[in-house]
């Protein structure tokens, strides 16, 4: 009787740790991320309209946006899409006050693009909009408030080079802030 309770003991040890290294495991993993890629930015040139306020995204310059969230809630596959930087936070930050989770929030990259100025006192910078023009926000600072605006007039101008961005905030005002600083308080400021 002594063995068999021995037998049951141990076998209980064994399966309570075999379950605790499966939960670890499992909890590690999941602390770790997932192997599920970051979804890809894709290419705004072929007349999508900017989710935010509808105005056909390659149709007007400067920056432009996207943003992928965690749950399917648009009504088609892939990220949202937007004409500036202005609307993809603004519809970023609405949706976040919904509880939608973005996973990843990309902007046009100027230090990756050539890009021109046009215009002399109401500048606008260049659209570049195919999928390797944009880069991930948290690769990214910006100019804000400068003298160049885009599809919305005044706009936040990316860049992943902060050196460039310095040397245009120089030449065409504005302050280097962090992408990932970007919070509404800034956007509407930029806005009004």
């Amino acid at each position: 009787m002594a063995r068999n309770r021995q037998r049951c003991e141990a076998h209980s040890r064994r399966t309570l740790l075999q379950a605790l290294g499966i939960t670890t495991t499992a909890v590690i993993a999941g602390c770790l991320g997932s192997d599920e890629q970051t979804p890809e930015a894709v290419s705004l040139d072929d007349g999508q309209t900017c989710d935010e306020c509808g105005m056909v995204i390659n149709e007007h310059p400067g920056p432009t946006g996207q943003v992928f969230f965690a749950e399917d809630r648009l009504d088609r596959d892939g990220p949202a899409w937007f004409c500036s930087g202005i609307c993809t936070y603004s519809y970023r930050f609405d949706r976040e006050d919904e509880g939608w989770e973005p996973l990843v929030t990309y902007l046009t990259d100027y230090s990756r693009v050539e890009y021109d100025i046009r215009g002399e006192s109401d500048r606008s910078i260049s659209a570049h909009l195919s999928a390797d023009s944009y880069r991930p926000e948290s690769a990214l600072v910006v100019v804000a408030g400068s003298d160049v605006g885009g599809a919305m007039g005044p706009d936040i101008i990316p860049f992943s080079d902060t050196e460039e961005a310095s040397t245009f905030a120089d030449e065409y005002s504005g302050t280097v802030v962090d992408a990932v600083d970007v919070d509404r308080e800034l956007i509407d400021g930029i806005r009004s």
